[in-house]
């Protein structure tokens, strides 16, 4: 059976070899690399087959984030795995954002590791149960943010039109209303909602929340 080819990266040495004492067991598992920064982690994939790598999130002069999103681009072979004792919103939507296949906490044991990494291996992502937790809870705080989100009676208008596909010109037709004034209720309806991506952003909005 082939091995799961392993780098690790922390810039606590301690960690590393705490790790790698984890690890050294699994007969699947083979660990190819260590690094102390992002610097290294990249040397290190450049040079020799790697399966996955292990990331710490906060190290000297190359973050684990900024690791991830180098690797990603140009080593899209490589499956990432963050380890970090960061169990918030912020890290857990960074860590989703820039495409990591995993992430775990360090407050965790071999078996969790382990699974991690076999569950990375074979092509699934895997998230530790508090830190699915946390990005539940998070997005339930977005979805209670936008449903609470009052718009007036032209905003709806507006938001239904776009969600039609109309443009400007012809909402303008429509309402009766001047061309800048639907691009400022368009604005004021972007800001509102926070939606990414202009129009198409609102036209999702619009579907998920009951306007059309």
């Amino acid at each position: 059976m082939k091995k799961i080819k392993v780098i690790i990266a922390d810039d606590h040495q301690i960690v590393i070899d705490g790790l790698k004492s984890l690890l050294v067991k699994e007969e699947h598992i083979e660990i190819v690399g260590e690094a102390l920064n992002g610097n290294e982690v990249l040397d290190i994939v450049s040079k020799q087959e790697v399966d996955i790598a292990i990331l710490d999130i906060e190290m000297p002069l190359l973050s684990g984030i900024e690791a991830t999103k180098i690797i990603k681009k140009d080593f899209p072979n490589v499956k990432v795995l963050i380890l970090s004792m960061y169990n918030t919103e912020k890290f857990v939507h960074s860590v989703i954002e820039i495409g990591a296949d995993g992430y775990i906490l360090k407050n965790k044991g071999k078996e969790e590791l382990a699974l991690a990494i076999k569950y990375i291996a074979d092509g699934d992502e895997f998230f530790g149960r508090e830190v699915e937790k946390t990005f539940r809870l998070s997005q339930k705080k977005k979805n209670d943010e936008l449903k609470n989100i009052k718009l007036t009676k032209r905003e709806i208008d507006v938001l239904k039109l776009i969600a039609t596909g109309d443009t400007t010109p012809i909402i303008s037709d429509k309402l009766c209303i001047a061309h800048s004034t639907v691009e400022t209720h368009r604005r004021n309806l972007i800001e509102k909602t926070g939606v990414k991506g202009g129009s198409k952003g609102l036209v999702k909005y619009a579907f998920e929340n009951g306007y059309i």
